[in-house]
């Protein structure tokens, strides 16, 4: 089903809305939720949650890509689950190799509990990335944004590991320098 349609359902109230997402876009967002959690259960506990918060979000919000849209659900909700079983016991995952990879060249002086902070930074990385070739976005992404792991992304690009590594490596490393011209201190 196209996704207008299933928007229009959300709009219209009916819970069809609910089975054309799962149809459509299941296995995606378990994807990106896996690639976080590492876990069948606390996966598909967290696409119950996905299909709820876009049942109780459209309308009134509208979304030009409900791929993205549903995309970005399904990680935050990952990411909140994440943390919160890290508050309780230490968990291995990509989420966090992730994020120690980026803490050399994202701004210190961030503070995430101010939104206005973190939206003027996400654009600024969201800036820099659209000054960079396809291949190394498209890595960045993946790595950054939905957690894949190396081997993936690899796979998935027909690259070789060592030349995913290479090419975010020098990606940090210009984001780094990106990002002290506009004034962060690294």
């Amino acid at each position: 089903m196209d996704d207008n349609k299933i928007i229009d359902l959300y709009f219209e109230r009916n819970q069809l809305a609910i089975g054309a997402t799962e149809n459509k876009y299941r296995s995606y967002c378990k994807q990106i939720s896996m690639n976080i959690l590492h876990d069948e259960q606390d996966s598909e506990e967290v696409l119950n949650d996905t299909y709820m918060q876009l049942w109780n979000t459209i309308p009134p919000q509208r979304p030009q890509s409900l791929m993205a849209f549903i995309a970005k659900i399904a990680r935050n909700l990952s990411i909140n689950k994440l943390k919160a079983q890290n508050a309780q016991k230490r968990n291995s995952g990509e989420y966090p190799l992730s994020y120690d990879e980026l803490d050399v060249c994202t701004p210190s002086d961030v503070r995430v509990e101010n939104e206005a902070e973190v939206k003027l930074l996400s654009k600024h990385i969201s800036d820099f990335l659209y000054t960079q070739k396809e291949d190394a976005r498209n890595i960045f992404i993946r790595k950054y944004f939905y957690c894949d792991s190396l081997e993936d992304i690899a796979e998935r690009f027909s690259f070789s590991i060592s030349k995913v590594k290479s090419t975010l490596m020098r990606t940090r490393e210009k984001l780094r320098i990106y990002l002290e011209k506009e004034g962060y201190h690294i």
